[in-house]
């Protein structure tokens, strides 16, 4: 495998990793049965790392110390190369540092380390952020994977749907123009279970920042599906893009877009964690399949 991806195998499952932005580019069964969605024309990625923002930012930029900075969707890391600080044949981990290129949109230290790693039919990512920095680092970070909907090839798209480990009840919210809308709406979530149907996305993703759950179980009666889980997120997007297209993504968060009205310091925007200087914030995702 060359040095711009590198596999990942077992018995039950393999996955495949690009060192640009150290992103997950393939997750097959052991039958050969593609379950990523493969970056096609209506969506260019598969599973981008979000840091150090999610989603939009007002009039796409950001102000530190009073200056402006532009910062695109998703932030910085995705678009970066990472460098492979191990690889073998069950796990392999990548690291970025603060560059030039990213302190001209993101003017902080920072590290990223991200792990792969398969444990059977499991793949774990964990995340690490750290701050090798002299003043406190803002900043948000998510996972974006994006799965084929259906997951067999042929079944209707409905018959899929999302099973949440603990009951939903709380509002959920929306996006405008990318930007989060103030007012909660009805989650359309009944009890722990999400039926999956396109008019779900026609006002963007369900956004679920008063989440209760643990991991989620994305599936249809019948063929492959998936478990996916997390610690120490703190929200949940579920979004496709509007339009009838054939992905589901399930992202967890620590952060979310800017409000709609939010116009401030960068680092009062709501939902930002902030990591003093020498220390380091732990996150986990994995994506079981079963």
């Amino acid at each position: 495998m060359g040095d711009d991806r590198h596999t990942l195998r077992s018995d039950s499952v393999t996955a495949t990793v690009l060192a640009h932005g150290a992103e997950l580019c393939s997750l097959k069964t052991a039958e050969g049965l593609e379950l990523l969605w493969q970056a096609g024309p209506e969506w260019p990625r598969h599973s981008p790392l979000l840091f150090p923002v999610i989603g939009e930012v007002r009039n796409e930029q950001i102000r530190v110390r009073g200056k402006v900075y532009p910062m695109l969707r998703h932030g910085v890391a995705h678009d970066q190369p990472f460098t492979w600080a191990e690889r073998s044949p069950h796990s392999c981990r990548l690291v970025q540092t603060d560059n030039a290129e990213t302190r001209s949109r993101f003017p902080f230290a920072y590290r990223l380390t991200l792990t792969y790693a398969l444990r059977g039919a499991d793949l774990d990512v964990a995340i690490k952020i750290e701050n090798p920095g002299d003043e406190v680092l803002p900043a948000s970070i998510g996972g974006h994977p994006a799965f084929h909907w259906p997951l067999l090839p042929g079944l209707p798209k409905e018959s899929y749907r999302l099973t949440f480990s603990a009951d939903e009840p709380a509002p959920i919210r929306r996006l405008k123009d990318g930007l989060l809308l103030p007012d909660a709406r009805p989650s359309p979530i009944r009890g722990r279970t999400l039926d999956l149907l396109e008019r779900l996305f026609d006002e963007d993703a369900v956004i679920l920042d008063k989440l209760a759950s643990t991991s989620v179980r994305y599936a249809a009666d019948r063929g492959p599906s998936l478990d996916v889980s997390w610690d120490g997120f703190r929200q949940l997007g579920v979004w496709s893009k509007p339009g009838g297209v054939p992905f589901l993504c399930i992202e967890p968060w620590y952060g979310f877009a800017s409000p709609i009205d939010f116009d401030g310091e960068f680092s009062d925007k709501p939902g930002l964690m902030h990591v003093p200087p020498g220390e380091t914030r732990a996150f986990r995702y994995t994506i079981g399949v079963r």
